[in-house]
């Protein structure tokens, strides 16, 4: 994305985390920079702050679900913190907010797809949590979590479900049939990447990636879930 355009689509972004001036750019620039770009072009990639905005939004998403579930005991509230924020549903908000567009990624990680990769994503989310509290304050990211993740998510005790269980439910009831799932390896010993396609009744319904074969099979459920809606 262009020099002038990408910054419009960052001061847009800001702005809903109830930031009037953006200011300084900086750091919620580098939280789109992957380290695949920054291997080509140089210059700090955004896993320092993936690392900083986990916590972050844990914490913010403890404190939410601590106040509007009074009566629910700890087992079932990490149940709902680890719903909330996990890889699949942060990549979810992160393409509905045009993600996709702003993540700076290497030529070959670009041309495997990767602005639509689910890690990738949830990491771009994480991180840009971090830079809007490193740049503007703890209540700027808290309201930016709050408002575009958290409640625009279905809190019913079945959407707690992880995806591949929700698409087994799904898929027994609705197709007579049990999900299977079939794993590509794309990355290396040392950096290693998985891609995982779920198949109903023969048919691939959805394909997802991620650093473990466990998070591609999640993040394929979850893309054919979607495929089913």
């Amino acid at each position: 994305m262009a020099g002038e355009n990408h910054r419009r689509r960052l001061r847009a972004l800001v702005k809903r985390a109830g930031v009037r001036a953006a200011g300084d750019l900086s750091l919620v620039e580098q939280a789109f920079v992957h380290e695949s770009y920054a291997k080509e072009h140089g210059g700090e990639s955004n896993e320092r702050m993936e690392f900083y905005g986990d916590s972050v939004l844990g914490s913010i998403t403890a404190g939410w679900l601590y106040r509007h579930f009074p009566d629910e005991p700890e087992g079932q509230l990490t149940v709902r913190k680890a719903a909330i924020v996990n890889d699949a549903q942060l990549a979810t908000t992160a393409r509905r907010l045009g993600f996709s567009d702003l993540v700076q990624l290497g030529a070959g990680m670009r041309a495997a797809g990767g602005s639509d990769n689910t890690s990738i994503l949830a990491a771009a989310f994480e991180a840009v949590v971090a830079a809007l509290e490193l740049t503007y304050g703890h209540e700027k990211a808290r309201r930016f979590v709050t408002a575009e993740h958290i409640e625009q998510l279905d809190h019913a005790p079945d959407a707690l479900l992880d995806a591949k269980t929700r698409l087994q439910h799904y898929a027994q009831e609705h197709l007579s049939a049990t999900p299977t799932y079939r794993e590509h390896s794309e990355g290396t010993p040392q950096e290693p990447k998985f891609r995982s396609e779920a198949i109903v009744n023969g048919k691939t319904l959805g394909t997802g990636r991620g650093a473990s074969k466990k998070a591609a099979q999640q993040a394929a459920a979850e893309a054919a879930l979607a495929a089913l809606k």
